[in-house]
């Protein structure tokens, strides 16, 4: 599923219009998907006393058509509390306006005390800066409103600026950049794709460097079943390079992650043997064999003593297919060593040890660091954290939903390499489906632990007893 910024929405808006459908039905749409949403969550909507807050723009149209099809269509309690003068509305909004005063939907000045569902309207994507003036004053009453419940349209109005904060909001034809990125990302809540009548293909035929979210149906396609004639040698052989002294439980942890996500065989190489699976071969840390190894992960638990730049220069130029994590991001970063081809999997600290930058700045913009590092360096990068990128070296970037704080937690990103390595074992030859695969259902395993286990007693090898869970969810 794509991802559009503000500008390609109203790119998309422009063509739709242009096509033959016009403005007005695409906003009598978009509030119909809304009304439906609506009746849907918080049925029966006539015990509800709604309040509509409507901004002048376009988003403020969408609003003042929605309680009109409320009042219409559901005969619902319901008013509208306008963010400007009638007068300063123009275009669709004002002919929604007009509309509203025709079916006799009552306009209050400000919002009601006993509202019980209210619906945000004021801002849009199109919004920039903080909210001020009439507008800044109706999201503090939204704040105020007590046990109201809350559904923005499109997104939370000041969203970024202490908004308003949504139990769900709709937005319509493709999520939105600012959905996932930034402080309060959080306040959008459940997030519902609505179809208003942009044709699908206006989306579908643009440039490959727009956003995508990675959905369950992607993560399935690098899970396809097995050839009844396959055997261990079918499904590659991971060689996991790391666990110093005292640092063996990291590189365990990734074994057991390939082993999981189904690669035939898995070789440790670390000091000492590693604990945790029986399944696993091992191998000395200063020797490890790369001969005959479809994918080589480095990095976990390895350290940065003396001998191990040289250990990990030596291993990029192996033939295999290569994973780097951990400490083989901060040699790579600290020896200027080259990663063209390679898959890296930094966190925010290690990303800006990467990029010669600050943690702080790759933060106010991971896009646009993760993208342009890929590019620069043609390799893949996936940059960990809320809302986990995969940056392609063609620019390509997509966007992982799944995942929860309670995986901020010793070992989670030893698990995340362990599974992309499986599953590139496994498809040597598609690793874009592969590192996307992983990265999903390394959040959703995340997210079915924490649902059972609760966030904070969640640990990281509580994520592979609930991979095959996210697996079978990936295969819908």
């Amino acid at each position: 599923m794509k991802v559009l910024t503000a500008p390609q929405m109203r790119e998309m808006d422009r063509r739709t219009i242009e096509a033959g459908i016009p403005g007005l039905i695409l906003m009598e749409n978009a509030a119909m998907r809304v009304v439906e949403f609506l009746a849907r969550r918080y049925a029966p909507l006539e015990r509800h006393r709604i309040v509509v807050c409507c901004g002048k723009g376009n988003n403020g149209g969408d609003g003042l058509a929605i309680a009109r099809q409320l009042r219409t269509r559901f005969a619902a309690r319901v008013e509208v509390v306008l963010a400007c003068e009638p007068e300063e509305l123009r275009g669709d909004a004002l002919a929604n306006w007009r509309m509203l005063r025709v079916c006799g939907c009552p306009v209050a000045d400000e919002l009601a005390p006993e509202a019980t569902l209210i619906v945000d309207a004021l801002l849009g994507t199109g919004s920039a800066g903080a909210p001020r003036g009439r507008v800044a004053e109706l999201i503090g009453a939204i704040h105020a409103a007590g046990q109201a419940r809350t559904v923005a349209v499109d997104l939370p109005s000041g969203l970024g600026f202490g908004g308003v904060r949504a139990e769900a909001t709709v937005t319509f034809a493709a999520p939105k950049v600012e959905h996932y990125f930034g402080t309060e990302t959080e306040r959008v809540g459940e997030l519902v794709v609505a179809p208003i009548g942009i044709p699908e293909s206006f989306i579908e035929e643009e440039p490959e460097h727009w956003l995508h979210l990675i959905e369950a149906r992607d993560a399935g396609e690098a899970l396809g079943p097995r050839a009844s004639g396959s055997h261990k040698g079918t499904y590659g052989h991971v060689l996991i390079v790391g666990g110093a002294a005292g640092k063996s439980g990291a590189a365990a942890m990734a074994g057991l992650a390939a082993l999981r996500a189904g690669a035939g065989l898995v070789t440790v190489a670390c000091e000492g043997a590693p604990p945790m699976a029986p399944e696993l071969m091992t191998a000395p840390l200063d020797e490890p064999p790369v001969e005959g190894k479809t994918v080589l992960a480095v990095g976990p638990g390895l350290g940065t003593e003396p001998g191990a730049a040289a250990l990990l220069g030596k291993l990029l130029r192996a033939p295999a297919l290569r994973v780097l994590d951990a400490d083989a991001l901060n040699l790579a970063a600290a020896e200027g060593l080259d990663v063209n081809g390679c898959i890296l999997t930094p966190h925010p600290g290690e990303m800006a040890r990467l990029a010669g930058l600050s943690t702080a700045e790759v933060q106010a913009d991971r896009l646009a660091t993760a993208r342009a590092f890929a590019r620069e360096r043609r390799c893949t990068l996936v940059l960990k954290g809320h809302r986990t990128l995969i940056a392609f070296a063609d620019g390509t970037v997509w966007i992982n939903p799944t995942g929860n704080p309670g995986m901020a937690t010793g070992g989670s990103g030893d698990v995340l390499t362990g599974l992309i390595a499986g599953l590139l074992a496994q498809a040597p030859l598609r690793p874009r489906e592969a590192v996307i695969a992983a990265v999903w259902l390394h959040g959703r395993a995340g997210d079915l632990a924490a649902a059972e286990l609760g966030e904070r007693c969640l640990i990281a090898t509580d994520l592979l007893r609930y991979l095959p869970r996210a697996m079978a969810d990936a295969r819908v």
